[in-house]
């Protein structure tokens, strides 16, 4: 009939009645009859796939109600099944023609059982031809002794699983076998289910119970739809074998067992094997956050979790605003209000910061009548300096440029972009060695997968859940682990060790009881675009010589650590998203290291990256920001290069360091965090340590014990050439502006280094000095535009202020009640005194230029001793006097310095001319900061508008 005569719909119900060998005939008929059998894909090829009760449904265990893309290649897979394992290359006749003839022509069908030809399985072995057919009936069949194959044959159980029971212990000593439709349990004098040390067994839609399969190269197997309750599969030497659709349940030890580096004598079928595993496997997703059925989707392409804080992190294209609109104020600079400014310093003095006093001798600011009323002439060098050159509209919109482009370089990488960066992931990813285990599912049990002895194994869109672990990988051995779900494990989820490694990739890992991925004893492993969430403890954790580069992870919510590294840990972290954790995004401790590269780390509720007890990290080009707590913490002991990172938003300090910790602070950008943009402290904090156990079953004495264990020499040199060796620890080059209190805060009794920094905007003073015993140098910064004084030197501390530009503060120049030098430096336009000396302080002020915006330039008061002499000092405003010596000591020189008021516009353009503005720039508009003394030369991006003679005085401003 031609197809054409009836509607499609109508022909479509006719086959749907038809039986398959009918099926197959139509097909055969013409291209539209094909086409029409092809359509039958929902309706009659699904009732004969669910009909056969020999197969499961495609997707058990893992998706049994989602269907297949196509029901009719289910089918033909589980139909073909059958005739795979007959494809032995090996010929056991002289002829192939005459092999094969016989195999497809002569083959038998024996029945073992009550009613059938043989009443034991042994009797129908020793009467069976090469590839006979043996069917198991109905029943229990069990076995005395050890049963031995010896000829390739297909044992089949009648009717439905479970009709068919078999308790024996068989020895394969053939080429191929199959089993098939069986429940197999163990006979009363082993425990040993089958085996084979040669041959191909493959196994579909069988039951194991109380048991073991012992697979040893060159002998290898193929096990589909199988299911093993509290039993396992030990692999040993294995070059290739595949393990599909099983189920694995209450397992007391590893359910699949992987020893031994693959064999290089291959089993005959190894070559089907790859074939099929190639054509089975499943391309590689793009990350679908919607997946997660505990994040919510945000606009940058990651998971959030609830709930999620006003100051959003947008990392994505599509996003314009990097702020919600409640902290977007803060990002712009506009003030917060008074009451919510009072609870940043009551939750600053909560956790031991020193809270800002209200009591201190400069702090009578000016009266709103004096604030707003203009001086009469001062020098202009304003047009030029920070506030003016960055207005609060233009350095919003600086801001925003800057935080968007970096919104695109810290964009969350797919792992078909890792791969493509990457060929030895790319390589890994696509390697075919040792066992393939896909689309299973672990549950319920001690252990799932353990590789060991340089084994490998490669898992793929598998279940692992409510395991003591999911996958253990030691010694030298290799795991490739590609979109799996591993979750509710009691200990860490996957645990590499011993010189282990592999690819983790794309995988679902979360709410562990201990890490998601923990990695130990020289472990190596890539850790990639991997989702590690909601664990109880932390979410990556390398410890004792642990290695490994981690890339590119989303990384949140987890009740510890994000990633925790100790005990000479040395990861090399870049490119990941870590967020929402109820603990620190980094911990590095206990001489753990790492480079800590380009990393997203933001709301968690300890340190965006906290470093302690001889932690050693590199800490750069991270954007760490809308913390609850602090952005950087460098606590007791800590140590650390934090270079060039973005520290904003955050409800603590940006950087809290303790300064005899010998941290190197440089290039940063501190700016909107509630209390101090850096906040350097030096006393023993015994708050937040990290306990030193991180599992049940594991714990970190044996890595305690072998942290003096010599690093490798190589990566020795490689990590001390990118670092420089300090003894004072040292803050340089960081641009510190809108932060809410000072901006940078010292109460420590170690020295300390300040040098070229750009201190900014900030809601209080621009350097509180309050506790120094040991010398406190701050040189060659840029302080300007805080509320209230540029620097408060306290009593009994010990400072060098050397070559700083103190501009256009709301309060005091500088304050102090020290001792130490200021010495050449340009302290202009701020809205009280340029210099003030209070109580007994002792400072040797020489070679300053000196201009007060309505009050002295320089005022001695109470017992305020040292030496003032050839400084240049102008005067603000005609009602106020230059000098005001008042102090009462005896032991206080004044002399030598030029007091000047100027009456022309051109005098007062030429007074910074020789030598310029400081802090002293070089190479115009895109020149260098050259510190102080033997300081090294960095190139940061400034700004010089216009010059003397023309357009005012020459100013450069770090930017």
């Amino acid at each position: 009939m031609e197809v054409g005569s009836l509607p499609v719909e109508l022909w479509q119900l006719i086959l749907s009645y038809l039986r398959l060998p009918d099926l197959g005939r139509c097909s055969l008929v013409c291209r539209a009859w094909y086409e029409l059998v092809l359509s039958l894909d929902k309706t009659r090829w699904r009732q004969l796939c669910l009909g056969c009760l020999e197969h499961r449904h495609p997707n058990w265990p893992n998706q049994p109600g989602v269907e297949p893309r196509s029901w009719r290649e289910a089918f033909k897979q589980h139909y073909l099944a059958s005739k795979t394992w007959t494809k032995n290359t090996q010929d056991l006749e002289s002829s192939n023609c005459l092999s094969l003839f016989r195999r497809r022509k002569g083959r038998r069908r024996l029945c073992v059982g009550v009613g059938g030809e043989f009443g034991s399985l042994r009797a129908a072995l020793a009467a069976a031809s090469p590839y006979d057919c043996l069917v198991l009936l109905p029943g229990v069949h069990e076995e005395q002794g050890e049963v031995l194959l010896k000829v390739p044959v297909e044992v089949v159980g009648q009717g439905k699983l479970g009709d068919v029971a078999l308790l024996a212990s068989i020895d394969q000593h053939c080429p191929t076998a199959r089993l098939c439709n069986m429940v197999f349990m163990p006979a009363r004098f082993t425990s040993v289910l089958y085996k084979t040390t040669s041959g191909y067994v493959q196994f579909d839609n069988c039951n194991f119970e109380s048991g073991q399969l012992q697979i040893h190269a060159p002998g290898t197997c193929q096990v589909k739809f199988c299911t093993f309750s509290q039993s396992s599969i030990h692999l040993r030497s294995m070059a290739l074998c595949v393990l599909e659709n099983c189920e694995f349940t209450g397992s007391e030890n590893a359910s699949v067992t992987v020893e031994g580096c693959p064999s290089s004598d291959r089993n005959w079928a190894c070559k089907h094997l790859a074939v099929l595993a190639k054509s089975c496997a499943a391309p590689m997703r793009e990350p679908n956050p919607a997946g997660c059925p505990v994040a919510k989707q945000d606009g940058w392409g990651e998971s959030l979790l609830e709930p999620v804080r006003t100051c959003e992190i947008v990392v994505g294209e599509e996003r314009s605003s990097f702020l919600s609109a409640v902290d977007a104020q803060a990002l712009l600079g506009s003030a917060q209000e008074d009451t919510e400014f009072g609870e940043s310093l009551r939750a600053a003095k909560e956790k031991g910061y020193q809270a800002l006093n209200s009591n201190s001798s400069d702090s009578d600011l000016c009266s709103d009548d004096e604030e707003d009323a203009q001086a009469a002439y001062k020098l202009p060098y304003k047009a030029h300096s920070l506030s003016h050159t960055l207005a609060d509209v233009t350095h919003s919109r600086l801001q925003s440029n800057k935080l968007h482009a970096l919104q695109r370089d810290l964009k969350l990488k797919s792992l078909q972009q890792e791969l493509q960066q990457d060929k030895e992931a790319q390589s890994l990813a696509n390697s075919l060695q040792g066992c393939i285990i896909r689309e299973c599912l672990f549950r319920d049990g001690k252990g799932g997968i353990f590789i060991y002895s340089r084994g490998q194994a490669k898992l793929e869109g598998s279940i692992f859940r409510d395991l003591t672990y999911a996958v253990r990988c030691i010694q030298n051995s290799k795991v490739i682990m590609l979109r799996n779900d591993i979750h509710h494990c009691k200990a860490s989820g996957i645990f590499l060790r011993l010189s282990a490694g592999g690819l983790i990739a794309d995988n679902n890992i979360h709410s562990n009881c201990e890490a998601g991925v923990d990695i130990r004893k020289g472990a190596n492993p890539l850790v990639l675009c991997n989702k590690i969430h909601s664990g109880l403890r932390s979410g990556i954790v390398v410890v004792g010589n642990g290695k490994g580069i981690i890339r590119s992870n989303q990384i949140y919510g987890n009740k510890e650590a994000g990633i925790y590294i100790l005990y000479n840990g040395n990861p090399a972290v870049s490119g990941n998203h870590i967020f929402q954790g109820l603990a620190a995004g980094i911990a590095v401790n206990e001489n753990g290291r790492g480079q800590i590269t380009g990393n997203v780390i933001c709301e968690n509720q300890w340190g965006g990256a906290d470093i302690r007890h001889g932690g050693d990290p590199i800490l750069r080009n991270n954007l760490i920001s809308c913390g609850y707590s602090d952005g950087v913490v460098v606590g007791e002991c800590g140590k650390g290069l934090i270079e060039g990172n973005t520290i904003y938003g955050n409800k603590g300090c940006g950087v809290w360091m303790m300064s005899s910790s010998l941290p190197h602070l440089i290039n940063n950008q501190i700016s909107h965090n509630s209390i101090y943009g850096v906040a350097v402290f030096c006393r023993k904090d015994d708050a937040g340590d990290y306990p030193l156990s991180q599992g049940a079953s594991e714990n970190f004495q044996e890595e305690r014990e072998g942290a003096g264990e010599e690093n490798d020499p190589d990566i020795e040199e490689e990590y001390l050439a990118a670092r420089r060796p300090i003894s004072v620890a040292l803050v340089e080059l960081n641009s510190i502006n809108h932060n809410g209190a000072a901006g940078l805060h010292v109460k420590s009794s170690e020295a300390l280094n300040i040098i070229a920094n750009v201190i900014h905007a900030n809601r209080d003073g621009g350097v509180a000095v309050l506790q120094s015993s040991q010398l406190t140098r701050i040189a060659n910064n840029s302080i300007s535009c805080n509320s209230r004084r540029g620097v408060l030197v306290e009593a009994e501390c010990q400072v060098e202020l050397r070559g700083n530009g103190i501009y256009d503060n709301s309060s005091h120049g500088i304050v102090s009640k020290g001792e130490g030098v200021i010495m050449e430096n340009d302290i202009i336009g701020n809205h009280r005194c340029g210099l003030q000396l209070l109580q007994a302080a002792d400072m040797k002020v020489t070679n300053n230029r000196i201009q007060s915006f309505r009050d002295y330039g320089i005022a001695l008061f109470d017992e305020a001793k040292g030496l003032v002499q050839e400084n240049l000092i102008f005067q603000g405003r005609s009602k106020k006097s230059i000098l005001r010596p008042m102090s009462n000591a005896e032991d206080c020189i004044i002399q030598n310095n030029v007091l000047l008021t100027f009456k022309k516009r051109f005098e007062m353009e030429c007074m910074l001319i020789n030598p310029p503005a400081r802090p002293h720039m070089e190479g115009g508009a895109t020149g260098s900061c050259t510190a102080a003394g033997d300081q090294r030369v960095s190139s940061i991006t400034t700004r010089v508008d216009g010059g003397c003679h023309n357009h005012g005085s020459i100013f450069c401003t770090i930017l």
